[in-house]
């Protein structure tokens, strides 16, 4: 631990095997030894708020303090304004708030990794829209926010996997219009799929395809059955006369073919009578009420 800070066997035992237990105990070493000021902040507050890092994020303790700029030993203090609504206190030290952590983080990080974290912090209700946009106001004047700005003008909490925010931005930079995210579509019979992506006037469904679920599938089920739901799904998204474009890992960064392909058919617009309806979902933490087209 810190020069002159000392932990019990135990809690470094108990610590060692979690990374993000790991790096808060060094977080508080930090704190006690630079006393009342600093806040944690950045990749730092991140962790302990469970929010999704880079694989390319360090270990060094962040923190932020109104008063001083410092580089330490495994730690970098930033110097700049600490408003109380950007502060929460832990009762054993502060830390800045989910929305300004975000912010923080997105003036710092490559443009995916900010966007893959603030999709999964609105997915899963660790902030609100509003609260993010404040953070950006506040900070209009800082270097790097329209970085960030820009972040949380892509995010989407209905992204359900990183995977789908880095193909998103993937397909953005190809210079394919934008789509839907979770869109459902209703038979005659009910619902019949949620799609990942969905571009309404060509009827086309963007799927997001990761091996987890056949490498790891859930609820006891076998990879066989996984894949052979999996193709069952799509044939009865086909039969709406859905056309379905599916994206793996390693389609990405570039996505050409699924680019490629996607071009073709919204150049194809659906015309005549459509065989499905539309429910759409709104982004969690908003208005509840689903948009029916």
């Amino acid at each position: 631990m810190r020069r002159g800070v000392y932990v019990s066997a135990a809690t470094w035992a108990a610590a060692a095997g979690d990374e993000r237990a790991r790096h808060l105990l060094a977080a508080v070493a930090t704190l006690a030894v630079l006393g009342p000021g600093p806040a944690l902040s950045h990749s730092s507050a991140a962790r302990f708020h469970g929010l999704v890092l880079p694989r390319s994020v360090d270990d060094d303790v962040w923190l932020t303090d109104p008063d001083q700029w410092r580089v330490g030993k495994g730690y970098r203090i930033a110097a700049a304004a600490l408003p109380q609504e950007d502060v929460v206190d832990t009762g054993a030290f502060p830390v800045t708030g989910a929305a300004r952590t975000l912010v923080d983080c997105a003036r710092e990080w490559p443009l995916v990794d900010a966007v893959v974290a603030l999709d999964a912090a609105l997915f899963e209700e660790r902030v609100r829209r509003p609260d993010l946009a404040a953070a950006v106001l506040r900070q209009r004047h800082w270097l790097g926010i329209g970085r960030a700005a820009r972040a949380v003008g892509l995010a989407d909490g209905r992204a359900e996997s990183p995977l789908e925010s880095q193909g998103r931005l993937a397909f953005l930079d190809a210079g394919l219009p934008p789509f839907e995210l979770q869109v459902e579509l209703h038979g005659p019979r009910g619902l019949v799929a949620r799609v990942d992506g969905w571009y309404d006037e060509a009827a086309v469904a963007i799927e997001f395809d990761g091996r987890v679920k056949y490498d790891d599938p859930r609820e006891g089920r076998t990879p066989a059955q996984v894949a052979w739901e999996e193709k069952r799904r799509e044939d009865l998204i086909r039969d709406l006369d859905v056309r379905v474009v599916r994206v793996v890992a390693s389609d990405l960064p570039r996505v050409e073919r699924p680019a490629g392909r996607l071009r073709q058919l919204l150049a194809q617009p659906l015309t005549g009578p459509r065989p499905f309806r539309v429910v759409r979902r709104p982004e969690p933490g908003s208005d509840p009420a689903d948009e029916v087209a």
